[in-house]
């Protein structure tokens, strides 16, 4: 759960974001006190106090597929991903709205400021000369000026309230089109990723072992079973030899959402189905419980622990941790435990659900590591900002002389939205650096 700090810094960012919001999208597009003005205003008001509320009360409420959280999630979410791309849209158009604005007012101080009054010369007074304007009559100056501005101040003022609707409508258009995409691509089949993976210790007898990897599959109020059906059948058409859940399951309990995780019963593999916990498994009470849930539905944890797995004559040590999270709560990884007393001629592969693992990973001479964690970002720009922060942050990469592949999950956390990041899920195929 949030705590009450955490609560008041989003509504304080909320409203910074909000207010920028309103100068762009309403103050530049509307005129002063018209109900135009006073209906959008509200708007922002009310977008102001939606988008922190989702993710603040979203958790207080029942996740399932019966339950009431989605009536809050969808609308919430979706109008964070919304307010995502209308930011960075009007990031993007400030510098030619303000060049085209200086260009304007320019022209205006320009043709500003009245002429001055060319007197014919004449023999006697000589060269030509210009005279100011004569004064007004003192009646005349002695009223008052008038209030409405010139021609050319009311040209300038129309021609910022045109610009102001045109970047508005160029903004609003481009972050819903490109939240209309990634609603599509999140909302829809993942991609299926086969890699193959050469790894030195695979000698020709384990060469070809299949494993597929799913992570971030976020069972809640926008994803339910019918999601969990569909990520079995995917991988049952893999035909895969292991199948790994690298963390991330769910947002929720066992008892609110393991009815959603139940069609996992229905994973084919040839060697088994584990399960390594992620960082969203301990935040909310009940980690054990979901230990049982995989368990009863014959998906093996692996708690800091690592199984034999025999093919082809060849054995393989497939390890898993639990995830990092766990240190607060007295768990969290113990790789010396999991390795400890294994065939260092074996390869081995671990299931650890953030890549910033991988560091331990390598010290202990691990030959390949499988994550999620980063769901490759999800939503462009921020695929730059998990980039900064992670060894790998999507696909196959190295740390040092461990291989780390970070699968971008096969769902989505906040926004229904993936954009340059699809979800996926992975068939890596083990092979050897000698010949078969």
């Amino acid at each position: 759960m949030l705590g009450i700090g955490l609560w008041a810094l989003m509504l304080a960012g909320s409203g910074v974001v909000h207010c920028y919001l309103w100068i762009r999208l309403v103050r530049d597009t509307t005129g002063p006190r018209t109900t135009a003005r006073r209906l959008a205003t509200s708007g922002v008001v009310l977008s102001a106090l939606l988008a922190p509320a989702t993710r603040m009360l979203t958790p207080l409420f029942d996740p399932s597929d019966g339950g009431g959280g989605r009536f809050l999630a969808w609308p919430g979410y979706t109008l964070i991903g919304v307010l995502l791309y209308l930011l960075l849209a009007l990031a993007v158009l400030e510098l030619p709205r303000a060049l085209l604005l200086r260009r304007w007012r320019r022209s205006a101080g320009q043709q500003a400021g009245p002429a001055p009054v060319r007197v014919p010369a004449t023999a006697a007074a000589g060269p030509e000369v210009a005279t100011p304007p004569a004064p007004a009559p003192a009646a005349a100056a002695a009223e008052p000026a008038p209030d409405a501005p010139g021609e050319e101040d009311q040209r300038l003022l129309g021609r910022r309230l045109f610009l102001g609707r045109a970047v508005g409508t160029v903004a609003g258009v481009t972050a819903l089109g490109t939240v209309g995409y990634g609603m599509s691509s999140a909302l829809g089949d993942p991609l299926v990723r086969r890699v193959p993976v050469t790894l030195s210790k695979v000698n020709p007898r384990l060469s070809g072992l299949r494993i597929a990897v799913v992570s971030d599959i976020h069972l809640g109020p926008l994803l339910g079973r019918a999601h969990t059906e569909r990520i079995v059948r995917m991988v049952n058409g893999l035909q895969a030899d292991l199948v790994t859940i690298v963390g991330d399951l769910a947002d929720g309990t066992a008892s609110q959402l393991g009815p959603a995780a139940r069609p996992l019963k229905a994973l084919e593999s040839r060697y088994g189905n584990f399960f390594v916990t992620g960082n969203h498994e301990y935040l909310y009470d009940g980690v054990e419980d979901w230990l049982d849930e995989m368990r009863n539905v014959g998906v093996r944890p692996l708690v800091n622990e690592r199984v034999e797995i025999l093919h082809n004559g060849a054995h393989l040590d497939l390890a898993g941790v639990e995830d990092l999270a766990g240190e607060e709560f007295g768990r969290g990884p113990d790789l010396g435990r999991a390795l400890g007393g294994r065939d260092l001629s074996r390869p081995v592969v671990l299931l650890a659900h953030q890549p910033v693992f991988a560091d331990e990973a390598a010290r202990h001479g691990v030959d390949l590591q499988l994550s999620g964690h980063t769901h490759g970002g999800q939503m462009f720009p921020l695929t730059a900002v998990t980039s900064l922060v992670n060894p790998v942050n999507s696909g196959l990469g190295r740390v040092e002389d461990t291989q780390v592949y970070v699968t971008n999950g096969a769902g989505f956390f906040g926004p229904p939205v993936r954009v340059g990041a699809p979800a996926e899920i992975t068939l890596l195929e083990l092979r050897s650096p000698l010949p078969v």
